[in-house]
């Protein structure tokens, strides 16, 4: 029997990367300071010095392989998922930052292979039975082609969950138990009858 497909993203989802940004750019930029808070849009150009481009905010050698992990269950979870479901991570890249994301996973997450690891901006083009993501842009496209989803919630998705309210993670506590309630729920809806006997 085929198992179900989870994608399962990397920044702000599994590791913390902007939190880690926002250290970087207060040691930098002293002057403009960042808060996690404030990080409303993924548009922050405007609160940032202008030096603080997008490519020096993201692009600091190495901050992908410093990144914290998302809390102290995610990498038991997330192996559990591994060894239930046919796993991907699939994760947003620059092509000078997959390398650092690979060593990322391969030190905090060992049990990932190759073949797992999926650099990809247009995710929905990935077949998947669930993604699990902070991006909205990511999150709707899912929805709309009918797949689950999880939301890990942030600042910066805090409209979207408003409109589309999203199931929601706040910790990685549970979240193999949770992945399965929302597949068994899917199933029962499939195995559903309405038609009057």
């Amino acid at each position: 029997m085929k198992k179900p497909i989870i994608a399962v993203d990397m920044d702000d989802t599994i590791c913390h990367l902007v939190k880690r940004a926002i250290y970087h750019n207060n040691i930098n930029f002293p002057t403009h300071p960042l808060r996690y808070e404030d990080m409303i849009h993924w548009d922050t150009s405007h609160m940032r010095h202008p030096e603080c481009t997008h490519d020096v905010f993201y692009g600091r050698p190495g901050l992908f392989e410093e990144l914290e992990i998302y809390d102290e269950y995610v990498v038991e979870e997330v192996e559990k998922l591994h060894q239930a479901y046919d796993l991907l991570i699939l994760t947003a890249a620059e092509p000078k930052t997959v390398v650092e994301k690979w060593n990322w996973l391969q030190k905090h997450m060992p049990y990932i292979s190759p073949e797992q690891f999926i650099t990809c901006k247009r995710k929905n083009l990935i077949n998947f039975d669930l993604l699990i993501d902070d991006g909205a842009h990511n999150l709707i496209p899912a929805l709309n082609d009918g797949k689950k989803v999880i939301c890990i919630p942030h600042p910066w998705n805090i409209n979207e969950r408003e409109q589309h309210q999203f199931p929601l993670m706040t910790s990685w506590k549970g979240a193999k138990a949770y992945v399965d309630r929302l597949l068994e729920t899917e199933h029962a809806e499939s195995k559903f009858d309405p038609v009057k006997r």
